[in-house]
């Protein structure tokens, strides 16, 4: 438990039977009344905002997720398959959780996690990724760069001089073409 003045951006909670995150929290100090922390909240399962005030020195009860290391399998009908690689159990995650992130997924790839309790929260891929050029689309050079569609499905911009077959370096928090391998 920690006491509602002492919230800060990126702990979770626990309000009512939902976990949040917190976006931002505020003590707000009014001429009439006494002083309350005002916060916004992200709930983890829906990514949905809310604002909620605390009374000044209110108790909440804060929440550690646990991270694990992921590595991805397959895909297995609609959902992901991911292998623990702390304890060699399979994992299934949904395809909400990994939402776009879908996109830079083959097998080998490794991510981390958050959990609590046996429910997945968050993914997070790494930052870098060296993918194969599977093919270029139309072509087409603007401003020197091309669409070039890697072995993923997913859709970057690369260099001109980029051809289908080569490795390439892609940002996955920015979706940009880094280098070539």
């Amino acid at each position: 438990m920690v006491l509602s003045n002492q919230l800060t951006p990126g702990m979770t909670v626990s309000v009512g039977d939902k976990l949040y995150r917190v976006e931002s929290s505020v003590k707000v100090t009014t001429p009439k009344g006494a002083p309350f922390i005002k916060t916004k909240l992200r709930e983890l399962d829906t990514e949905k905002v809310i604002e909620k005030n605390f009374k000044l020195g209110q108790t909440v009860k804060d929440v550690a997720l646990a991270e694990k290391k992921l590595e991805f399998l397959y895909l297995e009908g609609k959902d992901y398959l991911f292998l623990d690689i702390g304890n060699l159990e399979q994992v299934l995650v949904s395809p909400p959780i990994i939402a776009n992130k879908a996109e830079y997924l083959r097998e080998g790839v490794e991510i981390k996690a958050s959990f609590y309790g046996d429910t997945i929260f968050s993914v997070e891929l790494p930052q870098f990724l060296e993918l194969m050029v599977a093919k270029i689309d139309g072509g087409a050079v603007v401003n020197g760069t091309k669409i070039a569609v890697l072995e993923t499905g997913a859709k970057i911009e690369v260099p001109s001089f980029i051809e289908v077959g080569d490795i390439v370096k892609i940002d996955t928090r920015t979706d940009e073409y880094v280098q070539r391998m």
